[in-house]
């Protein structure tokens, strides 16, 4: 029994070694987030996944959010929680609670994690560094017979720009980025932006092969709700118009979409309540999530 199962594991070696080879030298930014960040068990296996990343010679880019944990403190400290268009509204004690919880606390956490499993992680906002440069969010909603409702979502704010050699001056000296969704504007206002966003504008900004979303479901499902496995660019278009993808699903594939018109070359959606997970995405023929190309 012991040397069926070591020549499973020899197996399993050999057919990620094509795609090791692959991805050495290259860079894949992770969103990280959902149960993923929860559960101690898959915090762990995370973790572990980064570093060995790190090991045979890939370059992992961590940008994390962060949202029930700001829920939990906005909560203790009697702050209530409004969310239009699915976004939290963000007045300045907000932004001062989202700025704590993300950049303070659950950052750190991460760090350390990444730490603690052998790697050389690297905690930043998008304030270190001028990182995530931002501007306030606009936002407009079709009404029927009526004009566009404004909506002022206080400060929460889009992606301008990212610092790209910052990130890169890390990975060369053998770091691991993890960062908050956190950005600053030309005039030093600080903005809560959506973590999917953030992990898109940072792939683009790095040229990076692949950008991986963890998500609380197995992938983008079609109307039946079986999972589908591969996606071009042209089908993930249909599916955000013709109802496939609905709810949270929306924003996770227009980020996808933006990262593969930039230049990102495969984009992919996949369930973090999967141990190992991004390894399994990345280095299984089959894969577990769903895959969104260019072609």
């Amino acid at each position: 029994m012991e040397f069926v199962d070591a020549a499973t594991k020899a197996s399993i070696l050999v057919e990620a070694l094509p795609y090791i080879r692959h991805f050495s030298g290259k860079t894949v930014v992770i969103k990280y987030g959902g149960h993923a960040m929860k559960d101690a068990a898959l915090r762990q296996s995370f973790a572990e996944s980064v570093v060995l990343l790190r090991y045979i010679g890939v370059h992992p880019v961590i940008v994390h959010g962060g949202g029930p944990q700001i829920g939990q403190m906005l909560a203790r400290l009697g702050i209530e929680s409004e969310f239009r268009q699915g976004l939290r509204v963000t007045d300045a004690a907000t932004m001062d609670v989202v700025e704590m919880v993300l950049v303070g606390k659950v950052n750190k956490e991460i760090v350390n994690l990444i730490n603690l499993a052998g790697g050389r992680a690297v905690g930043l906002s998008g304030k270190d560094g001028r990182l995530i440069r931002a501007q306030k969010l606009e936002m407009a909603v079709e009404r029927a017979d009526a004009p566009p409702e404004i909506i002022d979502l206080g400060k929460v704010g889009e992606v301008v720009g990212v610092e790209a050699s910052l990130l890169r001056s890390l990975l060369e000296g053998g770091f691991i980025p993890v960062v908050a969704p956190v950005g600053v504007d030309d005039a030093g206002e600080t903005y809560n932006i959506n973590a999917d966003a953030v992990a898109a504008a940072v792939a683009v900004a790095m040229g990076a092969k692949k950008l991986i979303l963890l998500t609380d479901v197995a992938g983008v499902l079609d109307l039946r709700g079986e999972l589908i496995s591969s996606m071009t660019r042209r089908e993930a278009v249909t599916a955000l118009g013709d109802g496939t993808a609905s709810g949270g699903m929306i924003p996770k594939l227009k980020c996808c979409l933006e990262a593969l018109e930039f230049g990102v070359e495969k984009a992919h959606i996949v369930d973090g309540r999967v141990p190992n997970v991004v390894l399994l995405e990345m280095f299984t023929q089959a894969g577990v999530g769903t895959e969104i190309t260019s072609d």
